[in-house]
């Protein structure tokens, strides 16, 4: 097989399809900022349910339902205190934004994440983000393109 068609091949294992990024970019176009509930609202209140891998006071760590890659393990803060989206960032959000990242480790850690791991904030809906309660994607168990997206 010649270098081209297994470079070929290998991508078709790690990217993922044009639909399911137009189907992410269409649900962000959608999506709209409010202080309204959201989804991860409901499973923080277990009013629906999610496959959680770690739980603590602070942080709720799932997998996600439509993974981008092996392992794809969402992590949101309990509470959202105004933090919808990185942007909205104020320094009294510095603990539980470095809450994220250090839980982030652990769970990767926890997932056998040895080999490196992604993490991704999408934030606005030019970053694709479909969900406005800030949250982090571990991504993990294969290899990652650069540059992304």
């Amino acid at each position: 097989m010649s270098s081209g068609k297994r470079l070929q091949v290998l991508n078709s294992h790690i990217s993922p399809p044009p639909s399911a990024m137009a189907s992410e970019k269409d649900a962000a176009l959608a999506a709209v900022p409010s202080d309204s509930p959201t989804i991860f609202d409901k499973i923080i209140k277990k009013e629906i349910p999610a496959n959680v891998v770690y739980e603590d006071d602070k942080v709720l760590a799932f997998r996600d339902i439509n993974p981008q890659a092996p392992t794809h393990i969402v992590l949101i803060p309990k509470v959202r205190d105004g933090l919808t989206g990185l942007s909205k960032a104020e320094e009294r959000h510095i603990e539980i934004l470095g809450r994220l990242l250090y839980t982030a480790k652990v769970v990767a850690k926890q997932e056998n994440l040895k080999e490196g791991f992604r993490i991704v904030i999408n934030d606005g809906p030019k970053g694709c983000q479909s969900v406005y309660h800030i949250h982090v994607h571990l991504l993990g168990g294969r290899q990652m393109n650069w540059p992304p997206g």
